[in-house]
């Protein structure tokens, strides 16, 4: 009543001050204050392949407006050089070798939907976190984290037991198998190592019945049948990637229902999209996470009509161009909605761009700039550095540049903070908040030292000497290059990361990247006074790291990524899986 007297007495302006002081603080604050998080990863896109970072020749304004409008990482590093580690990485904060999503042997994917490895289920990714803060959380496009464990509808990988609300997209990745006018990526080494595993596990339980039989060998019949059932999953696996790989893989999911099986891939970019815009505009009164996984610029570089026969670069010139105008869709879509200055955009690349994947003269994967190999090499800056951009306008600076060491492990705890939450305190997280960083508040990331993996293989090792600004790499394990010189793998399609493919470095080989970041000229205790400080501080860092790791089971084993039919994804009734339920989009 007396501030009732008082507004009768008093200015009108008085009045409303007043009653504003008066007012009961805003329960709901931090849901208000929560932006909303849009997350744009390529496949297989290279740094070299983005206009905003140096190249003039690929069309990508879109992409470049991002980084015009927001911060621009330079130093921007994947946790692996290949689609699944990379992305568990990204999911989690954490090195994959931490989850078991790192590759012991030359398996370093997820190589069916059928397999029984993946993300593991105790696994706390970021989606899963913001779910719990109260965000309407979306996954479109690539997946590539595995689907089940133990039986066809148990989905214990798949992204919606993963904090995800909505998925829709390949759990998968695409492969050239998904285009039937491609040639057939899996009959390749994969299928060469499926027949020799078939071959010896076959010759070792013939051997056993043999000796079983004859009495030669004490052998129990538990044993035999063991050995039988091994060397028929891994025949049934090499037979099943002649001509059923487009029906077992090339599938698309919308949440737990196989939507198409096989896909139709004419219409995949335009379904990935409506989804996308879809998910903005559903979800535009309350904070929301999209994750858009472009399947975009990955073999077999679907392209639509419209961008055919446009770049200079031939088809994944066209591929990539034709994802920056999706980009540019979704932007539109934000700013429509009226959504821009409350919405977080990032954009970057899984890993670096794939040197060696070519077709006659074609080359079909990107190009990596300056920086020294590819996609597969967990050394190399060009299997590791990709673009990293950030917008969000009234919070982060525009056209900003930043030269410091970040990963994509600390999307993790940027996210995870910027919705109100907490990182799990149960386990390591080698991510690090990046606003400081981004806003300015602070001049260097908190990254002192990088690991570098090659599956489970550590090859290099990145140190920033924040008081000098240098930037150590110490490179214990390099891929031996075919044919020499060539930057790249091209005999094999891939580098490998152990086996005679590599070469062991003792002392290591050193670069310091703020001089030569193309790692061209290595250093040595004669060239630089501080060769042997510098691998001492590596070597110490190295030891310490190694005590953070604690064993966990391989998800990429030869058993978890082995075809079994009793898991495999099936619209239908197994084998006889097919079906169009997008026909009249």
């Amino acid at each position: 009543a007396s501030f009732l007297l008082l507004c009768f007495r008093s200015p009108l302006v008085t009045c409303l001050i007043f009653g504003l002081l008066l007012q009961p603080p805003l329960t709901e604050l931090s849901i208000i204050t929560q932006p909303n998080i849009v997350l744009l990863m390529a496949d297989d896109l290279g740094i070299g392949d983005v206009g905003c970072y140096g190249n003039d020749t690929i069309r990508t304004p879109n992409i470049d407006r991002l980084a015009k409008e927001g911060v621009k990482l330079t130093q921007h590093i994947a946790a692996a050089p290949l689609c699944t580690p990379s992305r568990a990485a990204f999911l989690t904060g954490r090195y994959p070798l931490r989850s078991g999503m790192d590759a012991i042997n030359n398996y370093r994917v997820i190589f069916w939907n059928a397999g029984s490895g993946g993300l593991p289920p105790n696994e706390t990714t970021f989606a899963k976190i913001l779910q719990q803060q109260g965000y309407s959380t979306g996954l479109i496009g690539k997946w590539h984290q595995g689907v089940n464990c133990e039986s066809r509808n148990d989905h214990c990988h798949h992204p919606l037991n993963h904090g995800f609300d909505y998925f829709y997209g390949m759990p998968f990745t695409l492969i050239s198998d998904c285009e039937p006018t491609e040639t057939p990526e899996m009959d390749r080494a994969f299928r060469r190592k499926l027949w020799l595993s078939t071959q010896m596990i076959g010759l070792i339980a013939f051997t056993a019945a043999l000796g079983r039989v004859t009495g030669l060998i004490p052998v129990r019949w538990k044993t035999l049948t063991c050995l039988a059932g091994f060397s028929f999953l891994f025949f049934v696996s090499w037979f099943s990637s002649y001509g059923f790989v487009r029906y077992w893989n090339c599938i698309m999911m919308r949440n737990h229902e196989v939507t198409e099986q096989p896909m139709v891939t004419n219409r995949t970019t335009f379904l990935i999209l409506r989804e996308s815009i879809s998910f903005i505009e559903r979800n535009k009164h309350k904070p929301f996470l999209l994750f858009l996984s472009f399947l975009h610029s990955h073999t077999p570089l679907l392209t639509t009509e419209k961008f055919l026969r446009r770049s200079k670069h031939g088809l994944y010139g066209d591929n990539v161009e034709e994802m920056d105008w999706m980009v540019g869709q979704v932007l539109d879509a934000i700013d429509k909605e009226g959504l821009k200055d409350t919405t977080l955009v990032y954009f970057a690349s899984d890993h670096g761009g794939w040197l060696e994947r070519q077709e006659d003269k074609r080359q079909l994967g990107g190009w990596n700039g300056i920086y020294k190999g590819g996609k597969a090499m967990g050394g190399w800056e060009g299997g590791i550095r990709v673009p990293g951009i950030f917008r969000w306008p009234g919070v982060l600076p525009a056209g900003k540049v930043i030269d410091e060491p970040t990963s994509l492990m600390d999307i993790y705890p940027t996210v995870v903070h910027l919705a109100g939450g907490a990182v799990p305190q149960d386990r390591i997280i080698d991510g690090r908040d990046l606003m400081p960083l981004l806003q300015g508040t602070v001049a260097h990331s908190e990254h002192e030292f990088l690991f570098h993996y090659c599956g489970v293989h550590l090859h290099a090792v990145r140190w920033h000497q924040k008081d000098s600004g240098a930037i150590w790499k110490a490179h214990y394990v390099t891929p031996i290059f075919s044919p020499p010189g060539a930057g790249a793998c091209y005999d094999r399609g891939f580098c490998p990361c152990f086996g005679e493919g590599v070469t062991h470095h003792d002392p290591p080989l050193l670069f310091d990247l703020s001089r030569d970041p193309s790692e061209a000229k290595p250093l040595s205790a004669d060239t630089e006074p501080l060769f042997d400080t510098v691998i001492g501080k590596i070597g110490r860092a190295i030891e310490e790291h190694r005590r953070t790791l604690t064993p966990v089971p391989e998800q990429l084993s030869v058993y978890n990524v082995v075809w079994k039919p009793w898991l495999q994804p099936c619209c239908g009734t197994f084998p006889f899986c097919w079906c169009d339920k997008e026909g009249d989009c």
